[in-house]
């Protein structure tokens, strides 16, 4: 909450701790902002117009581009005035809500109450839209969401790397024993790639992405090695036996420069070589056609065989 008045900034906190709320009062527009940014556990903004530094109107602004950025935040403006111009600007300026000072303590957790309605219908329909059901990973807009803030990256910063994979003769699973039985699958190696570093996601059918956000190519490719042997120990369960599956993956360093659709091409060429040299194995994408000299990797024993890609 923003309000400039220390006496009014105490009274709303009092009022709002009173009735259950947990309140972050400011007093100054700057550090409410900072606070707005850095801290995803805030649900509503409660803002005045007349707060220094930044203004009242600014930080609505601000926090509707941050709830756009897909994390909800309710904001209410406050005002000691009945301005009907105030508070068309307000709405304007990206508030949700709109509530004179001092308000009335009912009146205002009524308003509250609206607010978390709307904040859990959002966290909802943003979930929806980012999770895979089936899987409950991230989807392929929330990867490429993530992947792209990561790879805004300069010369000098750390590396990003991505990992590419699929479930091998996954077609056969679903024809031999069933859609559900498939289901399963897909359930057991995300559990399994869930537990691995870095930040997974379902692109869709039987594939699935691993972005490794500061490990090279060679820390990139060891992390794939372990992945694929911890999929390939998977025991699941299917009527009257059992079944083991594989996958294929590839591996490609992110560039300076590159676009998230330029690393996953790389990936996926990779990940298609590894396809078509026998499956259940690793293939790393390289600028290089002679990378065994230069990288230093280590050959995998079979069954899986580490083949570098030129690109």
């Amino acid at each position: 909450m923003a309000e400039p008045s220390r006496i009014g900034l105490r009274l709303m906190t009092q009022i709002l701790t009173e009735g259950g709320h947990e309140v972050l009062p400011f007093n100054d527009g700057a550090v409410a902002l900072e606070c707005l940014h850095g801290d995803e556990t805030v649900d509503v903004l409660m803002t005045s117009f007349e707060v220094p530094n930044v203004s009242g109107l600014e930080l609505c602004w601000e926090a509707r581009l941050i709830a756009n950025g897909r994390r909800p935040i309710y904001v209410i403006a406050m005002s000691s005035t009945h301005d009907r111009d105030r508070l068309i600007e307000a709405l304007d300026s990206g508030a949700d809500d709109f509530i004179t000072k001092p308000p009335v303590p009912a009146e205002l957790f009524a308003r509250l109450r609206a607010a978390e309605r709307m904040t859990k219908a959002s966290r909802e329909l943003l979930r929806l839209a980012t999770v895979d059901t089936l899987t409950e990973l991230p989807n392929r807009r929330a990867f490429f969401d993530r992947a792209g803030a990561v790879m805004l990256r300069r010369e000098n910063d750390p590396p990003v790397s991505v990992l590419m994979f699929d479930i091998d003769h996954f077609k056969r699973v679903n024809d031999t024993w069933g859609h559900d039985v498939g289901d399963a699958v897909l359930t057991a190696v995300a559990e399994v790639v869930r537990t691995r570093a870095g930040h997974p996601a379902r692109l869709g059918g039987e594939e699935f992405a691993l972005l490794l956000d500061g490990w090279d190519m060679l820390d990139a490719y060891h992390e794939a090695e372990r992945l694929r042997l911890a999929v390939q120990a998977l025991v699941i369960p299917v009527p009257g036996s059992t079944l083991s599956v594989t996958i294929s993956i590839g591996v490609a360093e992110h560039v300076c420069g590159q676009t998230v659709d330029q690393v996953l091409k790389q990936a996926d060429i990779a990940l298609y070589a590894a396809k078509t040299s026998g499956r259940n194995r690793v293939v790393a994408a390289h600028s290089t056609s002679k990378p065994h000299e230069e990288t230093g990797f280590a050959e995998a024993s079979e069954p899986a065989q580490t083949i570098y890609l030129a690109c």
